[in-house]
């Protein structure tokens, strides 16, 4: 009789657990092997330790290609996970039996290589041929989909739960079942299948590695492994044919080019189907399986925790509801036929008894039930991540220490050590990593000055963990991580704002790519707000050639026509808008207009531009608010005279407008510039005129206007503004003419204006 034994498990469920530590125990062996890369076994130990907390997973990639890494992640109710510490604490003999890691990190190399080649007849079927070999191991064929159709259920998941996960039965022999099903399925499919050889390959090198294992060990050996996988392995086949079969894997790596450690990991990654061995759909059910597995009621617990979540949300959970939906429960899994309540049945009774039909309260609440947001840990002696690792000699090189408590930092670009500080801080910005709060950034873009405020926390390296996707080091996950940003950005100004933080980011083939886009989808546009709303951060861009050195081509030559085509648009965009689309009409041409201003622009982009503004005031059709706005930077560019304004202002603040319209002109002349009123007597009377001829009702109805506008200025500024309203400009006496009406409600508004200024404090005591 053969002393080893194959247990057949899936990669991440609490009932193989359960029933794998049984066979286990009664089993007693001397060897346990797991699947798993047979390179990376020195670092099993590690699972064992105390300050190990998962979920984690083994991380192996390739030091020089970022591109190229592998994942095994391990949860608590993993069976590898359960099998390892059942080893350690057994002092068994413990390993690894898959190919190992610096040989599929070679093969994906290959797969990147033929990638990265020129297209033609020879290198297409080679690409094809390694594409396939890289991608083989997803099954076309969903084994266990199979087995749960023939079963009569809807999908895999559901059948696996039923038969393992959730059966609280303890038969061992639930093993035998398993394989026998298995056999069945891959008896069914022919050897030449295409997205079968990977797993012959493989499933060949692991016998190979159980046969130096039985030739070392006496006792019995434990196999652990994918079910899928146990009928090969048990398979006679001679060492000479495993062997010339494993001939068809590349050449491994050396050491030197393979990293391999622990890193933390989340329980919602576990429900991706990224990373070896994962795609649980409900992590956090499966973890409450494990941890509840002998309580009898852990229904009722895991529907109080539902009520819980669904009354920290503010929903309103009675505890006879939270019984009814544990009736509900056990009713449909009997329904059903479903020896146990499973999270489907759950998911849809709290929709019935607890939201009460309403879906949306279940879906504000089902990340946090099925996935959560657990974070592994892992021990200070295991090996860096790569990203940390990156990040501790760059912090290393630029003399940068992470400290909890906020510092505040100055930096000089022109110096290299500023600069190199300067573009490390902003790639952790792009990663979401904000170490450093820029301050200012309005007076220190295109300037020689920077000025950060440093504060270090610690989920600043789960935000690494979660970058790796993008890359091994803070530079190419950065570039990448902004790269697949600005492809899936439609938006002008958002897209000029990526290639804004490229820049400073120091990613200039990022910021070439960027402005590639930027360039083809401007060519496509007619939006006149994305077209504003782009100027400003290339105009921004266009100023990083004085301060970082950086070539920017045609960066000027694209800003001039995108101006032109705005301005273009402009007159016609302003029209008929509603009151949302002109606020935004009003920051774009705003933020587009103060930008320009600091350019050399040329002659027929300023006079177009101009010409833009002009249409924009004489055009009745055009939006009140922008009409203001309009005005306002022709007045302010001395385009528009004090005769011309004083007619406009008598015109739109005049009785003839309804207050509701001369209000709008009001904010948008007056937004941002209402300091005008402290030396403009023109203006100062023109809206004197307006705000004493306004009835009481009118008045209170736009206060709070008035008070954002002219929140605007200082305490001192205030205090001036009102001075002169209260003492007069001409020897104490207004400088307008106000008809007798409304000279005698002055008083009572100079009363009610008083009163406001006393209650506010609008100027220092």
């Amino acid at each position: 009789m053969s002393n080893i034994h194959y247990f057949g498990i899936r990669h991440h469920g609490p009932g193989s657990c359960k029933r794998l530590l049984a066979a286990l125990e009664a089993l007693q062996p001397e060897c346990i092997l797991i699947e798993g890369p047979t390179d990376c076994s020195e670092l099993l130990p590690l699972l064992a330790s105390k300050e190990m907390q998962l979920p984690v997973a083994l991380l192996s990639y390739a030091t020089d290609n970022t591109n190229c890494s592998i994942y095994y992640p391990f949860a608590e109710y993993s069976p590898e996970y359960q099998a390892t510490l059942f080893a350690i604490e057994n002092q068994l003999e413990l390993a690894f039996i898959d190919v190992p890691a610096n040989i599929q990190l070679a093969k994906q190399l290959q797969y990147l290589e033929y990638e990265q080649l020129e297209p033609n007849d020879d290198t297409n079927t080679e690409i094809e041929r390694v594409a396939g070999q890289a991608k083989s191991k997803e099954f076309v064929a969903d084994p266990i989909g199979c087995l749960a159709k023939l079963a009569g259920y809807q999908d895999g998941e559901a059948w696996w739960n039923d038969l393992i996960e959730q059966n609280t039965s303890n038969d061992e022999a639930i093993f035998a079942t398993i394989e026998s099903a298995m056999r069945s399925l891959r008896n069914s499919i022919s050897e030449d299948h295409p997205n079968l050889q990977s797993d012959l390959v493989r499933e060949a090198y692991m016998r190979l590695e159980i046969a130096k294992a039985k030739k070392k060990t006496s006792g019995p050996i434990a196999v652990v492994c994918g079910a899928w996988h146990v009928p090969a392995l048990k398979e006679k086949h001679t060492a000479k044919s495993d062997k010339e079969r494993v001939k068809s894997l590349p050449a491994k790596l050396t050491a030197k080019k393979v990293k391999a450690t622990w890193i933390p990991w989340t329980s919602a990654r576990l429900s991706s189907q990224s990373g070896y061995g994962a795609g649980v759909a409900a992590p956090m059910w499966y973890q409450h399986l494990w941890q509840q597995q002998d309580n009898v009621d852990s229904l009722e617990l895991w529907l109080a925790k539902i009520a819980n979540e669904l009354r920290e949300i503010g929903h309103i959970v009675s505890t006879a509801s939270v019984i009814e939906t544990m009736r509900l429960c056990r009713s449909l899994a009997t329904v059903r036929g479903r020896p146990n309540t499973g999270f489907e049945e759950i998911r849809e009774a709290v929709i019935a008894c607890l939201c009460f039909g309403e879906a949306s309260l279940w879906q504000q609440i089902e990340s946090q039930i099925l996935l959560g947001n657990q974070v592994g840990k892992i021990p200070a002696n295991a090996p860096l991540i790569p990203l940390i690792e990156d990040l501790q000699l760059q912090q290393k090189k630029h003399k940068l220490k992470p400290l909890a408590l906020p510092k505040e930092l100055s930096i000089d670009l022109r110096s290299h050590a500023g600069l190199g500080r300067s573009t490390l801080l902003h790639r952790l910005n792009i990663l979401d990593i904000p170490w450093g709060s820029l301050k200012g950034t309005g007076t220190s873009r295109g300037t020689f000055r920077e000025k950060w405020e440093l504060a270090w926390q610690p989920e600043f390296s789960v935000k690494l963990v979660e970058s790796l996707v993008y890359g091994n080091t803070i530079e190419q996950a950065a570039s990448s991580k902004i790269i697949e940003q600005m492809l899936s950005e439609s938006n002008l100004g958002k897209l000029a704002a990526n290639i804004s933080h490229c820049l400073e980011a120091q990613l200039h083939n990022s910021a070439s790519k960027g402005l590639i886009l930027l360039e083809k989808r401007a060519a496509h546009t007619s939006d006149c707000v994305e077209i504003l709303t782009s100027i400003a951060p290339l105009i921004d861009i266009s100023r990083y050639g004085t301060a970082r050195n950086v070539s920017l081509g045609h960066v000027e030559l694209l800003i001039e026509r995108l101006t032109i085509q705005g301005a273009l648009a402009m007159p016609y965009a302003c029209r008929n808008l509603n009151d949302d689309e002109a606020w935004h009409y009003r920051r774009a041409i705003s933020d587009a207009h103060n930008a320009l201003l600091i350019t050399d622009w040329s002659e027929p982009v300023s006079s177009q531009w101009w010409q833009a503004l002009a249409a924009i005031v004489d055009s009745a059709q055009s939006s009140v608010l922008l009409t203001g706005l309009a005005a306002r930077l022709l007045y302010q560019a001395e385009r528009l005279s004090n005769d011309e304004l004083s007619l406009l202002m008598g015109k739109m603040l005049s009785r003839a407008v309804a207050p509701a319209q001369a209000a709008k002109y009001f904010e948008g002349f007056f937004s941002d510039a209402i300091d005008r009123l402290l030396y403009d007597d023109m203006l100062l009377d023109a809206i004197e005129n307006w705000l004493v001829e306004l009835d009481e009702e009118v008045f209170v109805e736009f206060l709070p206007l008035f008070r954002r506008i002219f929140s605007a200025l200082d305490a001192m500024e205030r205090k001036r503004l009102i001075d002169r309203v209260l003492q007069g400009r001409d020897n104490g006496q207004l400088s307008v003419t106000i008809n007798e009406n409304a000279l005698a409600s002055w008083p009572k508004q100079q009363k009610r204006l008083a009163s406001l200024i006393k209650r506010e404090r609008l100027w220092p005591q």
